[in-house]
């Protein structure tokens, strides 16, 4: 386990910041809602006649007047994005930045095995992921019990369930994209989260490309879907979860015959 707790005591501070700033986003959006609850019902209004941007953001379907509305809407665009963008992060240096930094002349000269390293250090990124989600929905919880709200648990619970399944499977594409480079790539890391983020919004435009939320994590992870219907896609959802096995097979495969320079 040495080199899982290294990855973790390493990665300290991007948890912290990012853990961080998302929580108090999300906590800050919770206190704001008793402040806007007697206007929101005209906000709702003016939100539902904005057409396209209306869709966009599933504002058709959610009641802006309610919390679960307000919650979808505005904490679970928040959660979503801040936890895409922390996933790839996470997950798209972990192999790369070994030859970058030339640790690798170090780590890969121990008698330890290469699928050893790839397991611990994917472990790490996972274990980072349940530190975030874990940590922002605790103190999101706390909130909402602060404004006195008293919302469909199981539901607000399945969305939070829904980000987190989200950022596994771009933390898990990540990995494996990790294992082909050979510098850190977080450019390539943040590009894929924002191109997954847009996909959504494309698809939720026009009914010619709802075909794309089977290609986009955000697919299953749309809070109006998740909060309106009470269940993910199951058919979205098995396709996101075989693009993370395959990110991580490819990871293994690739890494295990590279050579490292």
């Amino acid at each position: 386990m040495t080199i899982f707790l290294h990855e973790l005591r390493q990665n300290r501070n991007t948890i912290l910041i990012w853990t961080g700033a998302v929580a108090f986003l999300m906590m800050v959006c919770v206190f704001l809602f008793p402040e806007m609850k007697s206007e929101a019902e005209s906000i709702g209004d003016m939100f539902s006649s904005m057409g396209g941007f209306t869709a966009a953001f599933g504002m058709d379907r959610l009641n802006f007047g309610e919390f679960l509305g307000f919650y979808g809407i505005e904490c679970g665009n928040i959660l979503g994005l801040g936890g895409a963008c922390f996933a790839a992060l996470a997950a798209i240096s972990t192999l790369a930045g070994e030859e970058k930094e030339h640790t690798a002349d170090f780590l890969l000269t121990h008698p330890v095995s290469r699928e050893r390293v790839l397991t611990e250090k994917l472990c790490a990124v996972g274990a980072s992921l349940l530190i975030f989600h874990a940590v922002v929905l605790v103190l999101t919880v706390v909130s909402i019990l602060v404004v006195g709200e008293e919302p469909d648990w199981s539901r607000l619970l399945l969305l939070h369930l829904a980000y987190l399944l989200l950022s596994l499977e771009i933390g898990a594409v990540c990995f494996g994209i990790s294992a082909f480079g050979r510098r850190n790539g977080y450019g390539i890391g943040l590009g894929l989260a924002a191109g997954f983020y847009f996909l959504n919004i494309i698809a939720n435009l026009s009914e010619k490309a709802v075909f794309l939320k089977y290609i986009t994590p955000f697919g299953y992870a749309e809070s109006a879907d998740i909060l309106s219907e009470g269940s993910l896609h199951t058919g979205r959802l098995a396709f996101g979860m075989f693009c993370s096995a395959a990110g991580i097979l490819a990871a293994y495969l690739w890494y295990a015959k590279k050579d490292i320079r």
